[in-house]
């Protein structure tokens, strides 16, 4: 296969991708001979391209791409860095742009191809408008997912292949193609700036949030209008709009609960979606490689000592660790390990994007950047209250000044949101500096910022089939 030709898989949607699902509406036998307009002739091939969308966003989820910021970040260590080790490269930063698979191509190749889906659904969704007026709930609602879904692919990947959005004063600096439509054979898409990104990611978001209306919560395996609203208050944290961060983070936060005690690791261990999950992803039949990852059993990756130490043996999140059998100065995370009985086949793990606790500690750093201490304490207190099993008024934090204060939400994001996606992005964006323990088994114990390491390669393979595509300094 010519690089040309392998390059077209990455942005052009086979129609196969749609049908990636258990659901048996999508095992039909015309796959491959079955035009697209054909398939999305009707209500229900919308519908099902849906939910062959969100299976191909699992994909990704559940692989490289939720890896990548705990073994790039400062807070897990990889039990096995051998040369052929899963993400022992990203650990190392010493990815290599001719790796197509792993995490340099796999992790641009399964998003695009995600993104793809949902620009299909984008485009035969207003004819379907015309054609069933009478379903317009259903077709607005699809299309709101839809432009969710997108923005988010257009997110993760910008966090992946570019820079941070403050990088450079006017987010000038080169982000990842954003695709509104499918591009065809001989469409040769160039990097967009990181500005230019996001300004697609709002727009999206927004357009979604409109739509979605009055809409109630379906359940967090959908997007819905508060998945939207609590993505939009991640992003633009992103981009330090603290306060549009903070209103939609208040909007989420209004309108949700935490998850307090039992329910709180039932979250992660009891097979339920939880109480405080806005959004995740349902693992059933799919794949069970970050169950293996993570596996308390035999893991690859494992809580570094700087993980471990922040915690009091009191905090309900400690709970989420098992001690090695064979070394019980280590641990093991268990929030990929099921606590409950589950019939062969029924094994599942449901990568979490987004939940209520993120939106306190997203209010809590805006805050602190708008110079109000006394809200941002006040978030955080929440977060160490339930995590203590302790009133707000009993929480103590020891600070003097913002600096103090900031390392202090630092810490509590490290606690909460370990192995869900977050460290090594809110390492960049806070414009720290990588520091790692000196127990890391990692060639890289530090690296300053800024850096060219903290981004991966683009792919070789797309750059020599897309002469539009510039590669990213000194890693490619």
């Amino acid at each position: 296969m010519t690089t040309k030709r392998y390059i077209r898989l990455f942005f052009a949607v086979l129609l196969i991708n749609l049908f990636t699902s258990c659901d048996k509406f999508l095992e039909v036998e015309t796959v491959g001979r079955t035009t697209m307009p054909n398939f999305f002739s009707n209500v229900d091939g919308l519908k099902a391209g849906l939910t062959g969308t969100y299976s191909q966003m699992y994909n990704y989820y559940s692989s490289e791409f939720y890896k990548y910021p705990e073994v790039a970040g400062n807070m897990v260590d990889l039990r096995i860095i051998s040369e052929n080790a899963e993400m022992v490269d990203q650990f190392n930063f010493t990815s290599d742009p001719e790796q197509e698979v792993g995490a340099v191509g796999g992790i641009w190749k399964k998003i695009y191809r995600t993104l793809a889906n949902a620009n299909n659904l984008l485009e035969y969704q207003p004819a379907l408008l015309i054609s069933y007026p009478q379903e317009k709930a259903t077709l607005d609602n699809i299309r709101a997912q839809a432009l969710f879904i997108r923005a988010l692919c257009h997110f993760d990947l910008c966090r992946v292949y570019s820079q941070p959005y403050n990088y450079t004063s006017d987010a000038s600096h080169l982000g990842i193609p954003v695709l509104t439509r499918t591009p065809g054979p001989d469409d040769n898409p160039s990097r967009n700036t990181v500005k230019e990104v996001y300004d697609q990611i709002i727009k999206d978001l927004l357009e979604a949030e409109e739509l979605f209306g009055n809409t109630p919560m379906r359940d967090a395996y959908h997007a819905s209008k508060k998945s939207t609203q609590a993505l939009l208050s991640r992003v633009y944290l992103y981009t330090e709009n603290w306060d549009k961060a903070i209103e939609y983070a208040t909007k989420v936060i209004d309108n949700s609960d935490l998850a307090y005690g039992d329910d709180y690791l039932a979250m992660y261990n009891n097979l339920t979606e939880g109480k405080e999950s806005i959004l995740r992803l349902n693992g059933t039949l799919k794949s069970v490689s970050l169950g293996k990852f993570y596996s308390p059993l035999d893991p690859i990756a494992m809580p570094a000592d700087t993980l471990i130490t922040l915690f009091d043996t009191s905090d309900i999140r400690f709970q989420l660790f098992e001690q090695d059998k064979n070394n019980p100065s280590k641990y093991a995370t268990s929030k990929y390990s099921i606590k409950v009985d589950y019939s062969i086949g029924n094994e599942r793990y449901d990568p979490i994007i987004l939940r209520v606790s993120e939106m306190y500690l997203n209010r809590a750093e805006a805050y602190l950047n708008k110079n109000d201490l006394t809200n941002s304490a006040s978030d955080l207190k929440v977060i160490i209250a339930r995590a203590m099993n302790i009133n707000e008024t009993d929480v103590l934090l020891n600070y003097s000044n913002k600096e103090d204060l900031f390392d202090l939400i630092k810490k509590e994001r490290a606690k909460e949101l370990c192995f869900e996606g977050h460290n090594f992005f809110d390492i960049v964006r806070q414009k720290d500096d990588l520091v790692r323990g000196n127990s890391t088994n990692s060639i890289v114990k530090y690296l300053p910022y800024p850096n060219d390491e903290f981004v991966l390669p683009i792919s070789k393979y797309e750059i020599d089939a897309n002469l539009n595509i510039i590669g990213n300094p000194s890693v490619n």
